[in-house]
């Protein structure tokens, strides 16, 4: 996949609602513009992996991109929207891969990743939690604040900035924040609270 550089945002959303009608080059030309910001995500999400995981950035954003493939029927709102999406989707590949390990090594040596960057977490909390620990307690979260767990996964597994996380779910960049904040907190707790899964 080669960048064709930055799309107007109206573009963008064109091409969208094209790929939603079935128009398969509208697809491709998506990606090509928005590939940049797609390898950005996972790259600011492999840094928080551990150097011997054998998952590389551009296969991140290939699963991904396999995977929001089949989300043609979703009503594309605009950038943010896609790109949303597509935490979502990264998200899942590192859960999916991280439950594959855990099967395979039954728990010794799980993928570790820092739930927050480094001076973001409160004194005292252990910055590192596996893969599948963070995937429960966001499970748990969404069941009670479904809206501070999409800002999780969108600024943990997207890298998305508060301002487009505002966006993506029609709130102000600062309630975005403050869901953030609130987020954090709990799920360090809960995270805390917890043994390491082990199975």
């Amino acid at each position: 996949m080669r960048e064709e550089g930055d799309l107007p945002a109206t573009q963008v959303t064109d091409l969208l609602h094209a790929w939603r009608s079935g128009n398969a080059d509208a697809g491709e030309r998506l990606m090509q513009a928005l590939y940049r910001e797609l390898h950005d995500m996972a790259r600011r999400r492999m840094v928080r992996e551990r150097s011997d995981s054998t998952l590389q950035t551009t296969a991140l954003v290939h699963e991904a991109y396999l995977r929001l493939i089949d989300q043609q029927h979703v009503d594309w709102k605009d950038r943010g929207h896609f790109l949303a999406l597509a935490a979502t989707m990264m998200r899942r590949v590192l859960v999916d891969r991280a439950r594959a390990r855990h099967a395979d090594k039954r728990g010794a040596g799980e993928e570790a990743i820092a739930l927050t960057d480094a001076g973001e977490l409160a004194a005292g909390v252990d910055p590192v939690a596996e893969v599948l620990d963070i995937d429960r307690a966001l499970g748990r979260l969404a069941t009670e604040f479904p809206r501070a767990a999409r800002v999780v996964e969108l600024r943990f597994f997207g890298g998305l900035e508060f301002e487009e996380i505002g966006a993506v779910l029609d709130v102000t960049e600062r309630t975005a924040r403050r869901d953030w904040v609130f987020a954090r907190a709990w799920l360090e707790r809960e995270l805390r609270d917890w043994a390491p899964s082990g199975g």
